[in-house]
């Protein structure tokens, strides 16, 4: 078993071994994972975090001892920067930008320093919340994680990350956490709600707010009305998602 780390802002996990093939999560910055497979150009990973395979370019990853990648699972809180945008300095002196939720703790296995402000402990409710409102008009972008484009499952995993909690990557997998409520009553800020398809599988998440709003990913990052039938876009004055579960989480 091989061991690696992300050195880089952003690195695309792809569904095959292809550039060309869908993009189904990101790496972040200093995020590590198990390579389940390795190739001339790709390896197969397992993700630390969240246990999300896919495929990564050999030369956009950094490989790591045994005892290194376990290092990295033995923290017990992770350091993640907390600005949007932050800046590691590499070992040549260059500045490179790295992205809202990357994880710091690696950054020395690479002789990278970081330069900003990070977080790395258990946030209230309220926390989240303002930790949501960053993402706010991020695009929505099909395996995206970062303001900068974002899926509905990515923005629910990242704030709650960033929050010192721990999400699947995927709404089905998310929605399998948690406590459920049975009404939208029972609900807090900060709680998870669950939305399916035609074909009844989960397909969507939003992170509930206050007096009966929802934030989530729709075409980008936005607020709308939350009632018992499911999202009711306030622009378009359409229910767009249908209520499956409420979940509470932490």
């Amino acid at each position: 078993m091989q061991y690696g780390i992300c050195p880089l802002s952003i690195v695309p996990i792809r569904t095959l071994p292809d550039d060309c093939s869908e993009m189904s999560s990101q790496l972040l910055y200093g995020e590590h994972f198990k390579i389940l497979e390795q190739r001339k150009k790709w390896s197969k990973i397992r993700t630390a975090y969240d246990g999300f395979e896919g495929w990564v370019a050999n030369n956009q990853i950094v490989v790591l001892l045994e005892e290194d990648f376990q290092g990295l699972c033995d923290v017990e809180a992770l350091d993640l920067s907390s600005d949007i945008i932050s800046h590691i300095c590499t070992s040549e002196g260059l500045l490179m930008p790295i992205l809202l939720g990357s994880s710091i703790n690696g950054s020395s296995l690479l002789k990278h320093s970081f330069e900003g402000l990070c977080t790395n402990h258990k946030m209230e409710r309220e926390g989240l919340v303002d930790i949501a409102f960053l993402f706010v008009k991020a695009p929505y972008l099909n395996g995206g994680r970062t303001p900068f484009g974002i899926d509905a499952a990515g923005f629910a995993q990242m704030v709650y990350k960033i929050g010192g909690y721990a999400l699947k990557r995927t709404a089905e997998e998310q929605s399998k956490q948690g406590e459920p409520l049975s009404f939208i009553e029972e609900s807090e800020p900060g709680d998870l709600a669950f939305f399916d398809n035609n074909e009844g599988t989960i397909d969507h998440v939003g992170i509930i707010l206050k007096d009966n709003y929802i934030i989530h990913v729709n075409g980008h990052v936005r607020i709308d009305r939350l009632d018992h039938t499911g999202i009711f876009n306030t622009d378009e004055k359409l229910y767009t998602h249908q209520l499956r579960v409420i979940k509470k989480i932490i």
